[in-house]
């Protein structure tokens, strides 16, 4: 992250600018190289005494422009109260596109039921090419907690790697409201328990 400290109307200690940067640093950790941080002091004679040191932090994420203020006794004081603002919206910001993935994801699975066109009909073959590939990242669980999650989802099935043998299984609501697991063995023949 490239961070410029500025003062408007006033030098910067070298004291205030080492602080500064330093606190910055716990918000480098959560950004790229592409990010840019512009901090700017200054100090507002008409404010009382224990707000008249100002620091203003401006921070691009991704081209998203990031804002946060804060005025304090002394440009110390005021970098942290702003750099614990500024790291909170930071986390935030992360966070957000995860949540928009797992709804859109939701939306779509629900929206997607099995029709006649899917399952085999009298169609053509240009009907039934796949029109659409899913990646997603499967992790190790038990079965309880598969169905706890394909239940949270709100999903009729589940893909998860079994933690008790680590293969991959699938998940399903029976028709009765009970569940199935689908547990592939490459080279072995068909069973059904």
């Amino acid at each position: 992250m490239r961070t410029t400290i500025r003062g408007k109307n006033l030098t910067v200690s070298d004291k205030d600018r080492a602080y500064i940067e330093r606190k910055m640093q716990r918000l480098e950790r959560m950004l790229d190289d592409r990010s840019e941080a512009d901090v700017e002091l200054r100090l507002e004679g008409n404010r009382k005494v224990d707000d008249s040191h100002i620091v203003d932090v401006s921070l691009s994420i991704d081209g998203l422009p990031l804002r946060g203020q804060a005025a304090a006794s002394s440009f110390r004081v005021a970098a942290d109260d702003v750099i614990d603002k500024i790291e909170r919206r930071v986390v935030e910001a992360r966070q957000r596109p995860r949540d928009r993935r797992r709804s859109e994801q939701a939306r779509y699975a629900d929206a997607v039921q099995p029709t006649e066109a899917m399952v085999g009909s009298d169609e053509s073959d240009e009907d039934s090419r796949i029109v659409k590939i899913k990646r997603f990242a499967i992790e190790p669980m038990f079965e309880e907690d598969a169905i706890a999650r394909m239940e949270e989802l709100g999903h009729t099935f589940f893909i998860f790697v079994n933690a008790e043998n680590e293969r991959i299984a699938v998940l399903y609501r029976r028709r009765d409201g009970r569940y199935g697991l689908i547990e592939p063995v490459i080279g072995g023949g068909y069973s059904a328990d």
